[in-house]
């Protein structure tokens, strides 16, 4: 491994940014999803009491 240590600091560096990168995704599209279909659901039952009124 001390022939190529540049070549292994460079993979590390990848797959730490990558998971990086990817647990963050995962995060924010977890709540965009739940603020998503909140939003759904208000959607849903707005339009079923419009439709008891009317």
């Amino acid at each position: 491994m001390s022939k190529h240590w540049f070549w292994f600091l460079t993979t590390a560096a990848c797959v730490v940014w990558y998971s990086t990168i990817t647990i963050y995704v995962a995060i924010k599209g977890g709540a965009d999803i739940k603020h998503m279909l909140a939003r759904l659901d208000a959607t849903r039952i707005r339009e079923q009491e419009e439709e008891r009124r009317g």
